[in-house]
């Protein structure tokens, strides 16, 4: 008979793979189930150990001993949410819809208890043993102090019974949101029965059209899937404008059209919420609460920094948009924006994006480009391991090594679009490098959402996927290079207002010279991109940003005023796109042909994503990215000496110093805001 012994869960023991890579070939949905209770119920059983010790709170029996807990629970934890954005099938979306308000409550007994929250006070209260702490175990007690307080560990166990009732709902929430947008975006996905109507695509883009067709039942036609922005790049290449037109409305209708994916009635509930719990934290507004423990620190700091640029975006949209009408011959609208600005593009400043497709393909674009850049500047090598799976049969595995050989990670490349990967592009920490837990090693994982074409058919860039490929991989790079000692300051385990900045700086290599030349060949020419072609690139790259700045900045300062608002306001909101529209008008950024990056319906990096009240991140993180290109250019460029000042100072210490001290040491000065400006034309 065969041995129908089940087999053991391969996530209640640390991964036997290189690097600590989770067993996926292993891992079956049930053993998440297993994995989390087992692993809830372990941790808890370590901090009562922790919070019960009749010992006197030392850094050794509360800190350290706190950060060795919860092993179980932090590997599922990072197994499970690294991937199931990407493998959102029925079964994850079940587990995840399950699990997120137990995690939730989980976390809260953790950072809401009282015992616990008394010994770090007395820690760190301690002058004489906080001076004989290194810099990393001091600033450990400063972070947790500060956490724990901000969650409310000081509250009476009134107020945190109600704390718990709301984080809970909120977690349910922020599942549901994402559930319902992602249901919907597949629902929405634009149909076309003629081939003709999709002139300006290129072949790859086609086939990739038909093959999502032909998967979903459409023999013969062609289905163009939606992506997160309200911006579809085929927009800027369609010529036919009834398709543009269907294509954006589809976009902007996600999780508004009163079905069973609606997502108004979880927006307006998920606000009042947030309210309600931002004044049982003694703050006046949800953006208070968040802002208390980030580089910004309050809202009135980031309004002014928004408020400084949207007058500018506001005047350069009309003048951009003179432009595109002037070219296009009759009024323009929203879906003929990015179309006739590439026009624009190519008939005043002789460039045409869509013409430097085929010289981005995928393949070239990651080893000639991405990992060309890391190896010059940081000394990294990447080979592919065909040995070792991924969650999916598309993920690739690459492992990294250091500059003298020595295995330093992996990288995981998750590209294609698929209906059961939610929309965007994002990174994932798998593994965790710290030295505590003896991982000397961190695994990391890039997903985009480039249509997959057909068989032999090359995977040819936008100049967009292309410019988020290298801002994601910036990500990858801070997760793989952070050398810490502590597991709170692991990887990207920063504040929110400063973990796109590492991303944001690696963007930069993708027009840099050295960079370019080694991968933009034409993949079937083998021709490099006319070295004018991106000169005039160069020149033309103020040209949009009014439309660029002011579609995130709607964005932006729409997550703050949905964050802004007190309790009573709050409930008194009961029209999402009345109050959308009023926000914008007050900031003068409600124009129809610019909507917003992401509108309230669909914009799941604040109702979904731990964005809440904090989307401005983007260009807050900005102001550091262009003062750092300045730098960078001011010092001869893309060098190993740069790479190592650079890595020493930001990518290479995770949370583990302040992270604007960290960049005043690096820099030599605060960050100046004028290069920002410069940079997008608001000068």
């Amino acid at each position: 008979m065969p041995d129908e012994t089940p087999a053991a869960n391969p996530l209640l023991a640390p991964s036997p793979l290189p690097h600590g890579l989770p067993p996926f070939a292993l891992i079956r949905d049930e053993h998440y189930r297993e994995a989390f209770d087992r692993g809830m119920a372990e941790h808890l059983a370590e901090v009562e150990a922790i919070a019960a010790d009749p010992a006197p709170p030392t850094f050794e029996n509360t800190l350290v001993a706190l950060e060795r807990s919860g092993q179980t629970l932090s590997r599922t934890s990072l197994a499970f949410f690294g991937t199931s954005s990407s493998l959102a099938t029925d079964a994850v979306q079940a587990i995840e819809e399950e699990y997120a308000p137990l995690l939730t409550a989980h976390a809260d007994a953790v950072r809401l208890d009282q015992r616990l929250y008394a010994r770090i006070r007395a820690v760190h209260d301690d002058e004489a043993a906080m001076a004989a702490l290194d810099p990393e175990s001091r600033r450990l007690v400063e972070r947790h102090l500060t956490e724990m307080t901000v969650a409310g560990a000081g509250l009476d166990e009134s107020a945190k019974d109600r704390l718990r009732e709301l984080n809970g709902r909120l977690a349910s929430l922020g599942t549901q949101f994402e559930k319902r947008l992602l249901a919907d975006s597949n629902d929405l996905a634009v149909l076309v029965d003629d081939v003709t109507q999709l002139d300006g695509l290129t072949a790859g883009e086609i086939s990739a059209a038909a093959a999502a067709a032909a998967e979903h039942g459409h023999e013969g036609a062609w289905l163009l899937t939606l992506v997160l922005p309200t911006g579809h790049p085929h927009l800027a290449s369609l010529t036919d404008r009834d398709v543009r037109r269907r294509l954006h409305e589809a976009q902007g209708s996600r999780g508004n059209r009163d079905n069973a994916n609606d997502t108004k009635a979880l927006v307006l509930e998920t606000v009042r919420i947030r309210a309600e719990r931002a004044r049982l934290l003694g703050y006046d507004t949800h953006a208070a609460a968040a802002l208390a423990d980030s580089t910004a620190r309050t809202p009135e700091r980031v309004m002014d920094l928004l408020g400084r640029l949207a007058p500018a975006a506001a005047r350069n949209i009309e003048a951009e948009r003179a432009l595109l009408e002037e070219e296009a011959g009759h009024p323009v609208e929203a879906h003929d924006w990015a179309f006739w600005a590439e026009k624009v593009r190519a008939s005043r400043y002789a460039v045409d994006l869509a013409a430097m497709r085929p010289y981005f393909e995928a393949e070239r674009v990651l080893h000639d480009g991405i990992f060309h850049a890391a190896g010059m500047l940081y000394g990294l090598t990447f080979h592919e391991r065909d040995d070792l799976d991924g969650y999916h049969p598309d993920v690739r595995v690459f492992e990294v090594h250091d500059v003298d050989g020595t295995p330093f990670g992996l990288y995981l490349l998750d590209l294609h679009t698929r209906d059961t990967k939610k929309g965007g592009a994002w990174m994932n920490s798998l593994v965790h490098e710290n030295t505590l837990l003896g991982q000397s090693s961190a695994v990391v994982c890039n997903n985009l959402n480039v249509p997959k074409p057909g068989a032999g058919e090359p995977t040819l860039l936008t100049y967009d996927e292309t410019r988020t490929f290298f801002h994601e991989f910036g990500h990858a790079i801070h997760g793989l290079l952070a050398r810490v000692t502590y597991p709170h300051f692991a990887g990207t385990r920063v504040f929110r207002d400063f973990v796109e900045y590492p991303s944001q700086v690696n963007e930069m290599w993708m027009l840099w010279p050295e960079v370019l030349r080694s991968y933009a060949v034409h993949h079937e020419t083998g021709e490099p991109l006319p070295q004018e072609l991106v000169d005039r690139l160069v020149a033309a790259q103020s040209f949009g940003e009014g439309f660029a700045t002011g579609e995130y900045l709607a964005a932006a300062l729409l997550d703050q005023a949905w964050h802004a608002i007190g309790v009573e306001e709050a409930a008194a909101v009961t029209d999402v796109e009345a109050f959308e529209a009023s926000a914008l008008a007050a900031v003068g950024l409600a124009h129809p042909l610019v909507p917003p990056r992401y509108r309230s319906t669909y914009f799941a990096h604040t109702f979904s994503y731990a964005y809440d009240a904090q989307y401005y991140a983007y260009i807050w993180s900005e102001v550091l990215d262009a003062d750092t290109v300045a730098w960078f250019r001011e010092n001869g460029g893309l060098t190993r000496a740069n790479g190592d000042r650079y890595r020493s100072h930001v990518v290479g210490i995770g949370g583990a110093a302040d992270p604007l001290e960290s960049y005043r040491e690096f820099r030599g000065a605060d960050a100046d805001i004028q290069h920002l400006l410069d940079r997008r034309g608001l000068g």
